[in-house]
């Protein structure tokens, strides 16, 4: 998106096709994460998520007028990146989103971001959104995808 861009009426501009996921105005919990602090070295002090932030993105999925993107195999992204959010080729535009992972039924709201690559390219999601679906960091689990 180009600088400048923010607001809905801007955002609304932007788009290339009917099945393209416009850009939304995001909800403050779910990206006002702080940036981790230089001396971070562990997965609790590389996620500034705060409790509320947490809170919210577990928060029960309201599935009325949410459609599937498809499913996503991801890789832990930059732990430096704070918030809950996904980079998948699944979006084109920033949006929000829900990611499921079926294999424990665990999911979160989260932000989806576009990675600029193929949809069956993989994704990158978040330490914060890991951690929320209790996945093991290292693995690379797939994911279902959701926009709202």
């Amino acid at each position: 998106m180009l600088a400048g861009c923010n607001s809905p009426e801007m955002q609304s501009l932007f788009g290339s096709g009917p099945d393209e996921v416009m850009p939304v105005a995001l909800p403050a919990p779910l990206v006002s994460a702080p940036p981790p602090p230089p001396a971070a070295r562990t997965a609790e002090e590389f996620d500034t998520t705060s409790a509320a932030e947490r809170a919210a993105a577990l928060a029960a999925p309201e599935p009325a007028g949410e459609r599937s993107l498809g499913t996503t195999i991801a890789s832990l992204g930059s732990p430096t990146e704070p918030g809950i959010w996904m980079e998948t080729g699944l979006v084109t535009a920033v949006t929000m989103g829900r990611v499921l992972f079926a294999a424990n039924g665990k999911s979160v709201s989260l932000q989806l971001r576009p990675s600029g690559r193929d949809a069956g390219s993989g994704s990158q999601i978040s330490l914060a959104a890991m951690r929320l679906l209790e996945v093991p960091l290292t693995s690379l689990p797939e994911f279902s995808v959701f926009a709202q």
